[in-house]
């Protein structure tokens, strides 16, 4: 009878998987770095950072024609992070990446529910964050439309605590709905509304986003919930792709209030950047952005501008000076950049990048340069992985180091940032036809 009952289910699972469509892959990436002045400047007296960490990612997919399903397991493994015979990870970093149900409502209309990642335009104000070893992720369900050439994305999200209590099944608080997790801009709730039309050479996208972030009072050993703030940021991306010519233009503002109650207004990001292919194996690229930034003296109000949840490492320099964690309500930011990538041959690729730096306001000094930083990344593809190899300095001018805290003779005398990384993304299982 046992053997009949395995049959059944069998016979069930194998009508599914042909009806289906499963796929199984995963990642491994493995990345070296030499940080000798990476994020900020390096004193002369510290040595610089070298170490390895490896993200190792299993993606499975599920799709019907009524639902797909998505789910992604990470890790992020820093070389010598557990000591030997240590069964448990040492920084909790293992965690479910992704875990999502894309359901399919009417023609055009559908709901994707779960984590996910947010990715839109050039991800400038919602991105992967990809080069970071744990990437981003957000917990939101959206209604989505997707038709022709128009496209809609309506996303909501409202966020919790784990309370962990015990005798609590629900995993949260029973009572009132505090949120305390804080940094990097964690908000509390978030509702946008994302449009685009894309046409044969022109695409044009409109974003509404609203951020909610918990308040705080009291001292740091006793907070108290008190209220949310709602900061609200609205813009366009603009693209423009014809022959060997793009064009791409980004254009934000924001306003409201940060957390705890501190009132945004006039604060911007505009932001140009001209593309053209010469030939087949040289693109060359020109632009300039610039960030909206604050007086130091005020506290209450600001008129910085931040990127939020973008990819805020494609922007603005590899060395991750701004807005990687860090430059938020400071003097904002002039990046005017050019760029030259040269293919070196069927499978390589030479990229050339240098950028200009200085405030949108002046020091307290009534200084506003800021630097100068060169990016190079050699890229190779292989069978089945890729290898990348980056060198990142950075000639920083006195608004620099006054804008870091550090006096010119106190830093080091080279700031650069050297990494090597591998690629791998092995496809175990895919049952689509072909």
């Amino acid at each position: 009878m046992k053997r009949q009952y395995t049959l059944i289910i069998l016979l069930v699972l194998s009508i599914q998987f042909a009806t289906a469509q499963f796929s199984l892959d995963g990642e491994f990436k493995p990345r070296t770095e030499y940080r000798n002045g990476f994020g900020s400047i390096i004193p002369d007296d510290a040595d610089a950072g070298f170490a390895i960490a490896t993200r190792l990612r299993l993606n499975a997919g599920y799709q019907t024609e009524a639902f797909k399903f998505y789910m992604s397991l990470q890790d992020v493994m820093v070389w010598g992070e557990n000591r030997q015979l240590k069964p448990e990870d040492s920084n909790n970093s293992f965690s479910v990446f992704q875990a999502w149900a894309d359901i399919k409502l009417s023609e055009g209309f559908s709901t994707k529910i779960g984590r996910q990642m947010l990715v839109y335009d050039d991800q400038r104000i919602l991105g992967g964050v990809d080069w970071a070893m744990q990437a981003r992720n957000h917990d939101a369900a959206l209604l989505k439309y997707n038709k022709g050439k128009f496209m809609m994305d309506l996303g909501l999200a409202f966020n919790q605590d784990f309370s962990g209590t015990t005798g609590n099944p629900g995993g949260f608080q029973s009572v009132g709905t505090a949120y305390n997790t804080t940094g990097f801009f964690s908000y509390k709730s978030m509702q946008y509304l994302y449009l685009k039309h894309k046409g044969e050479a022109f695409s044009v996208s409109g974003l509404i986003l609203n951020n909610g972030f918990q308040n705080f009072t009291g001292d740091a050993d006793a907070l108290v919930a008190d209220g949310v703030s709602n900061l609200i940021t609205v813009g366009t991306h603009l693209n423009y792709k014809k022959g060997s010519f793009g064009a791409a233009f980004n254009g934000y503002l924001q306003t409201g209030e940060r957390q705890n109650s501190v009132d945004v207004s006039g604060a911007y990001l505009l932001g140009l950047d001209l593309s053209y292919k010469v030939s087949k194996g040289v693109s060359l690229g020109l632009g300039a952005e610039i960030i909206s930034g604050n007086d130091a003296s005020t506290t209450d109000k600001t008129e910085a501008f931040f990127p939020l949840y973008g990819t805020n490492h494609k922007f603005n320099g590899f060395m991750d000076y701004f807005y990687v964690g860090n430059h938020a309500n400071s003097i904002g930011l002039t990046d005017i950049h050019a760029s030259a990538k040269f293919a070196l041959g069927e499978t390589s690729s030479l990229l050339v990048k240098v950028l200009n730096f200085s405030g949108e306001q002046e020091l307290g000094s009534g200084e506003k340069s800021l630097g100068t930083e060169v990016d190079l990344v050699f890229a190779k593809n292989f069978k089945g992985y890729g290898l990348a190899i980056g060198y990142s300095q950075m000639f920083a001018s006195d608004g620099m180091y006054e804008l870091k805290g550090i006096t010119e003779d106190a830093a080091g005398s080279v700031q650069n940032w050297a990494w090597v990384q591998l690629t791998m993304k092995p496809k175990f299982l895919n049952t689509a036809k072909e």
